[in-house]
């Protein structure tokens, strides 16, 4: 049973779970402090229900890719890393395996939804269907976002897990809306777009290969981090925009401290880097965008407290 459960840790990649969760969290919390509504049973099943969809959208992705033949491109492609369990293209799992246990995960965020949908109104199922639509087609034909490299993968993560995971969130615990949640969302989910498009650079010769057209692969390298720069800075900006609005206490600036590791490893890339000279940029956005959104969670349960 601990093997099974290993492999599924693996194939679904949960260690990249917070970033669905952190932004949940954020909107549950953001409608303790506003409104003082908190009910932990509907956090709860938040959570399971967008933790279960996130987890699908990583093995979905998976599985198309494997039928696009990108994650072949990534095994032959030199210096290429590859990001995905592997799974497929080493045989570990049978499609029909993999495919059984994406589809299970589906079900457990829909059955959720439908329940929240129930308890707290209709726009629920709005923000779960957009999430899960996002999270199909978006290597999966016929849209395929991350395949265009128009920017359409980039607004999709910052649909995905920014602005529908808060508001929504938000709207299960008080069944409205309010501008305060869109704010709310900006920081972590402009730090989680950073991270994909971060995550890019480790296998974009691979992505050409495959025709894969990430904005890294149409820019090039160079132009791509130009563009990964004014990302940071527009995401922690946001988080400043959402002290002045009223959005989180004057005390979560404390999360502009979490952008100094990350600048610091801009600073020692090059105009042209190996694949492997960017798995810095990539752990330190991860890393970054945990700490912050952690920071964040802490400031609105210290609102909400005092």
């Amino acid at each position: 049973m601990n093997h099974i459960m290993k492999q599924f840790m693996k194939a679904s990649r949960i260690r990249v779970l917070p970033v669905m969760l952190i932004p949940v969290a954020l909107g549950a919390l953001g409608a303790f402090v506003w409104d003082g509504n908190f009910h932990f049973g509907l956090f709860l099943l938040t959570l399971v229900g967008s933790g279960a969809a996130h987890l699908f959208s990583n093995m979905i992705n998976d599985l198309w890719d494997y039928y696009n033949g990108t994650d072949e491109a990534a095994k032959q492609a030199e210096g290429a890393i590859s990001t995905n369990s592997g799974y497929l293209t080493n045989g570990t799992w049978s499609i029909r395996t993999f495919a059984a246990v994406t589809w299970s995960l589906f079900g457990i965020a829909a059955l959720s939804g439908i329940i929240l949908s129930v308890i707290s109104g209709w726009p629920v199922i709005v923000f779960g269907g957009l999430g899960g639509l996002i999270a199909y087609f978006y290597v999966a034909p016929p849209i395929r976002f991350g395949y265009r490299g128009k920017g359409y993968s980039e607004v999709a993560i910052l649909l995905s897990f920014g602005i529908l995971p808060v508001a929504g969130a938000y709207y299960v615990q008080s069944s409205e809306l309010d501008y305060r949640a869109l704010l709310l969302s900006l920081p972590i989910g402009l730090l989680t777009t950073l991270i994909l498009f971060n995550h890019h650079f480790l296998h974009w010769q691979a992505d050409k290969q495959a025709g894969k057209k990430t904005l890294v692969v149409v820019w090039g390298e160079q132009r791509a981090l130009v563009f990964s720069r004014w990302l940071l800075v527009l995401a922690y900006a946001s988080l400043v925009i959402c002290v002045l609005a009223g959005a989180l206490p004057w005390y979560a600036l404390i999360g502009l401290l979490t952008v100094i590791p990350l600048y610091g490893v801009y600073g020692k890339l090059k105009e042209h880097n190996p694949s492997h000279a960017y798995l810095p940029l990539m752990g330190g956005s991860v890393k970054a965008t945990n700490r912050c959104g952690v920071i964040l969670i802490l400031a609105l349960i210290i609102q909400g407290l005092v």
